[in-house]
């Protein structure tokens, strides 16, 4: 792997323009199916196997010519104080609306609040239910004017007019999550680099690979099904990761520089060796969002398969184009050198050679051979151990020698602190939040509010109960039979009276709970109707199932909590197999997995005190708090496994790769940390700025995703690779690297950590056979003196 990712690494060096072309190319095929491509189709809600999709798929089947998930508006009236809704004044207005809004186009049905029971027991409150023929992505806008002209009308006789619902679905505020995580990430690159074109260089190819990953979404957006959701995480992923991968061997291919290496030959080795992390860590990455798939939710198999293919481009780019653009540019991601001297010594952090001896000065360091000797801030150093005259060393280094002489109180402390924050994951509950957890600024949020307080908590979520009484001798009396049982269940506040379709062989009831749509309460209470239901229809000779928003966002949030075991099992099984082909080992895999469900729990347990308990949920924008999104669960256990194990990937590589090349387990941590630490700090605050800035945005649920994904990446980063890892590696010596002699013949070898490398890299370290100064090369290897 190493010793071909070197070659395609010089490749696309001496063949950059041929490189840069071909992305062009690339770009521009996909931007014009993009411009080309017809709309993508609706976010798809269909939940394949359970009840409420069957519900759903009945209505719409035994109801022709209607949407069981149609469009509809809630619209909710409230009286001035001291006023009735039923005076004749405020009747008039209201009578005006619906009649206005009846002969609107796509409109199927509008009860009005006189018609049925839909004014509150004070009169202070009514609500009148207009229902489209179409979903409301397919209203069209004429169909939303001239409800919202009604709405005004009405408004303008002084009632207090609200909607809810769908088909006039308030937009969240788009938030600036891409500029502000694209600044943030600058200004980490910036100050990790400490030049503007080595900052640059990642941003540009993260950018181009989010716009080849965009773009082919929306191309392919109408021939593979891709909804406009499947973008989101793909754009988010893409972003977090192509700037990662782009930061590993940029900061690699300075490394090289530095040990002597001519720019064609550091981008090589830089390629061959953080280019194989890059590789694998990307496909863990992959493991985990193609994962997604095996649950058989439509949605998630394509937000996964989506940003698996954003991960994919941001693989290739960091493969290709960086070493390409590093051609055209093979001293700008370094500092000004200066020359100086026919032995070209550079004062300024370059090379050169006195006798057989080559020397290079750069921020008070010179180095003879393999010596080095730094003069500067008071160091002294020579060799490769790293020693000083007075001690300083970097802060990373520092702090893995202080985890290897204490690895026990390190790990002891590291577990305990995110088991604690993993406590609150415990009461975590799973649902879909609605209009209650959107911003009171929006008429669906006031709307909600007007109806609870008219109506009663459960209002806001009622069920809707199908009946099948195809097979019943009398249909009207099967369905009053389940009317009246499902009316004296415990939790009911109300039935509404049956609606049939034309063949009069199924009807549909609407059940008000008396708690709201997100209380536990309700999940009892579809429990109960389901258990009592093999009663119920033999008592009434026909059938029914349970549906709507409530009891679908209920089946959604068990099916997903059923699938969470199985799909961990198989995402951790083919990433354990992985790694265990990176590392040639089996603990240090079993380690990476349990530091991984760590740092996942903790940040479960983190989004529970925020989202679910409210405990600094001010801080974050979050108004209302409630169930936890359904998905994000599982959606967390498969974007966090695939980004912790980017870091595993990268700072256990080259703890293995000084393992290999000789050194003692303890001192490996400690190499590792010297050369991985700092970047692998700067790719996480880089992920972390990326996730939180789509916090900014308005949508609770982007809230809620940004937030999990920006305290998860905190934890694993800092919590786990550089505390838990070190502090096990530590512990177990030797035996971290262990691993029995069949898999040693059966595993094939990947040789991550450079092994093959190393030869050639030795002999380019050699002292000179002569003092006269090496020609440049025809290749591009030109021993330019450079600082670094």
């Amino acid at each position: 792997m190493a010793t071909f990712l070197y070659r395609l690494g010089r490749w696309a060096f001496r063949r950059r323009r041929y490189v840069g072309l071909l992305w062009v190319a690339v770009l521009g095929v996909v931007a014009f199916g993009a411009l080309n491509a017809s709309d993508p189709p609706d976010d798809s809600s269909s939940m394949p196997g359970i009840e409420a999709q069957k519900a759903f798929d009945l209505i719409n089947e035994r109801f022709p010519g209607t949407e069981a998930d149609g469009a509809d508006a809630r619209i909710v009236f409230v009286a001035p104080d001291g006023q009735k809704i039923t005076s004749a004044a405020n009747r008039s207005a209201i009578d005006a609306l619906v009649t206005g809004t009846a002969d609107g186009p796509q409109v199927a049905d509008v009860v009005s609040p006189f018609d049925g029971r839909g004014v509150s027991k004070d009169a202070s409150t009514a609500y009148a239910t207009v229902t489209y023929d179409v979903k409301a992505d397919d209203l069209t806008d004429a169909s939303k004017q001239k409800l919202e002209n009604a709405i005004e009308e009405a408004r303008d006789s002084g009632l207090t007019v609200e909607a809810g619902g769908s088909a006039l679905e308030t937009e969240a505020a788009s938030g600036m999550g891409e500029v502000i995580g694209i600044a943030l990430a600058a200004v980490v690159l910036v100050i990790t680099f400490g030049s503007l074109a080595a900052a640059g260089l990642p941003l540009l190819t993260a950018l181009l690979g989010v716009g080849v990953s965009m773009a082919s979404i929306i191309a392919l957006g109408s021939v593979l099904g891709l909804s406009s959701t499947t973008g989101e995480l793909a754009m988010m992923l893409g972003l977090a990761v192509g700037i990662d991968y782009s930061l590993f061997v940029v900061s690699r291919y300075r490394e090289e520089r530095a040990k002597g290496h001519g720019p064609q030959e550091a981008t090589g080795l830089a390629v061959g060796t953080a280019g194989s992390a890059v590789v694998f860590a990307g496909l863990t990455v992959v493991i985990a969002l193609a994962g997604l798939s095996v649950i058989g939710v439509p949605m998630l198999t394509q937000m996964g398969l989506g940003a698996a293919g954003a991960v994919l481009t941001g693989v290739l780019i960091a493969l290709t184009v960086v070493p390409a653009l590093l051609g055209c540019w093979p001293n700008a991601v370094l500092a000004r050198q200066v020359r100086k001297g026919d032995g070209r010594i550079s004062t300024a952090g370059g090379r050169g050679r006195v006798g057989s001896s080559r020397v290079r000065v750069g921020r008070g360091r010179i180095r003879l051979g393999r010596g080095r000797i730094r003069l500067g801030r008071g160091r002294i150093r020579l060799g490769r151990a790293g020693g000083s005259v007075d001690g300083t060393q970097s802060l990373g280094t520092r702090w893995a020698r202080f985890v290897v002489r204490r690895p026990v109180p390190v790990l002891i402390a590291s577990v305990v602190g995110l088991g604690a924050l993993a406590v609150p994951a415990m009461d975590l509950r799973m649902g879909m939040p609605g209009d209650e957890a959107k911003s009171t600024a929006t008429t669906e949020r006031r709307a909600y509010d007007a109806l609870a307080d008219g109506f009663g908590p459960g209002f806001n979520g009622p069920l809707t109960v199908v009946v099948d009484a195809e097979g019943a001798d009398d249909p009207e009396a099967a369905v009053s039979e389940i009317s009246g049982r499902l009316a004296d269940t415990k939790g009911v506040v109300s039935v509404s009276p049956a609606r049939f379709n034309k063949a009069q062989d199924t009807a549909v009831l609407s059940v008000t709970p008396s708690t709201a749509p997100a209380d536990e309460r309700t999940k009892d209470l579809v429990h109960t109707i389901r258990e009592e239901r093999p009663a119920t229809e033999s008592a009434a000779g026909a059938t029914f199932e349970v549906t709507g928003t409530t009891a679908l966002n209920i089946d959604v949030a068990q099916k997903l909590q059923d699938a969470l075991v199985p799909y961990l099992a198989v995402v951790v099984g083919l990433a354990f197999l992985l790694l265990m082909l990176v590392f040639r080992s089996v603990l240090v895999p079993l380690k990476a997995a349990l530091g991984y469900l760590l740092s996942v729990l903790a940040s479960l347990g983190a989004i529970v005190m925020v989202f679910q308990q409210g405990h600094g949920a001010g801080l974050f924008g979050v108004e209302q708090t409630g169930p936890i999104m359904s998905m994000m669960p599982i959606m967390l256990v498969g974007i966090v496994f695939g980004l912790a194990m980017d870091y595993e990937v990268f700072l256990v590589s080259r703890m293995r790769e000084a393992y290999v090349h000789g050194e003692r387990p303890g001192e490996a941590v400690v190499t590792g940390f010297r050369h991985s630490a700092r970047v692998v700090t700067a790719a996480a605050l880089i992920m972390m700025a990326v996730f939180a800035g789509f916090m900014t945005g308005g949508e609770s649920m982007v809230k809620m995703v940004g937030f999990g994904l920006a305290s998860a990446v905190l934890f694993d980063a800092f919590v786990i690779r550089m505390a838990f890892v070190p502090a096990v590696l530590a512990l177990l010596g030797r035996a971290a690297w262990w691993l029995p002699r069949p898999l040693h013949r059966l595993l094939p070898r990947v040789d991550v950590e450079g092994e093959a490398l190393a030869h050639r890299t030795a002999a380019l370290a050699a002292p000179a056979p002569s003092s006269t100064p090496t020609p440049a090369s025809s290749d591009g290897d030109q021993q330019d003196p450079v600082r670094v």
